[in-house]
């Protein structure tokens, strides 16, 4: 297996091949265009706790495929600013905010979330950020730039899979983080930070059920289809995505290696 696999390049690049959207449909039954832990219920219940109303402005941070955006939007009538720094994210997030005529209501942009925020003090009435933060540089400086960017009073919210609750071996974080640059925090670390960038109100849930659902579903779906995916994905990457996928629902599911939402006011 290969030291690094590719997960998110592949995925927004083919994301509309026929092969992916039965891929995700397995994987999460109801299908808005997420590449995550995610699934529709529980974004309705994420959605929920941010209390958006139409015309309030969001901002995404790893606005991926666009699909959670479009999804939010339309079921809030809310204006939304999402970035990644996946160039083909990006542009797949603006052709689904046209075909589903949002283009007034979303803006994607390609920026790196690690850097300082390209938006002015005060900008945004909520943050949200899923499975995403974990893949972010300097954790203290960029909740502080959270905390710049909100309006007061504003609300983010955001889940983190990486917090170590039990005892993982050396070669298992290998393959749980062969996909890219990952931050691990021991629990408690968020709060810490939290605190520290100026937020109020911090509020955490163990939400590490359905990371472990997920991504075994996600593995499945894979497995039953490698013939077709063999076709668009080289075998080295391939066998390194199924081992990472097995290996984040051993350790979520053993709760070593867990998923908390956090919640916290300017």
């Amino acid at each position: 297996m290969k030291s690094k696999v590719e997960l998110f390049y592949n995925t927004y690049r083919n994301f509309t091949e026929a092969v992916y959207r039965d891929i995700r449909k397995d994987t999460y039954g109801e299908d808005f265009g997420q590449n995550s832990w995610l699934t529709a219920d529980e974004y309705r219940s994420f959605i929920s706790l941010l209390k958006l109303s139409p015309g309030k402005k969001i901002l995404e941070i790893a606005a991926g495929s666009g699909g959670p955006a479009v999804f939010m939007v339309k079921e809030t009538a809310c204006h939304l600013t999402g970035i990644d720094i996946n160039e083909n994210g990006v542009t797949s997030a603006k052709q689904m905010a046209e075909e589903n005529g949002l283009t007034e209501q979303l803006d994607f942009r390609l920026a790196d979330a690690s850097l300082p925020l390209p938006f002015p003090d005060g900008t945004f009435d909520a943050i949200i950020s899923i499975d995403s933060i974990n893949h972010l540089k300097s954790r203290n400086s960029v909740l502080k730039e959270f905390n710049r960017v909100l309006k007061h009073g504003g609300v983010l919210l955001f889940t983190d899979p990486m917090v170590i609750t039990g005892i993982v071996t050396n070669e298992e974080i290998a393959i749980r983080t062969s996909i890219g640059f990952f931050l691990i925090v021991p629990v408690g670390e968020n709060e810490l930070l939290l605190n520290e960038a100026g937020f109020s109100k911090i509020i955490s849930k163990d939400v590490t059920g359905n990371m472990a659902l997920v991504s075994l579903k996600w593995y499945n779906a894979r497995e039953n289809r490698r013939d077709d995916l063999l076709k668009i994905e080289d075998s080295d990457n391939f066998n390194g995505l199924q081992s990472f996928f097995k290996m984040v629902h051993t350790l979520s599911a053993e709760r070593r290696l867990s998923r908390f939402m956090f919640t916290a006011v300017k």
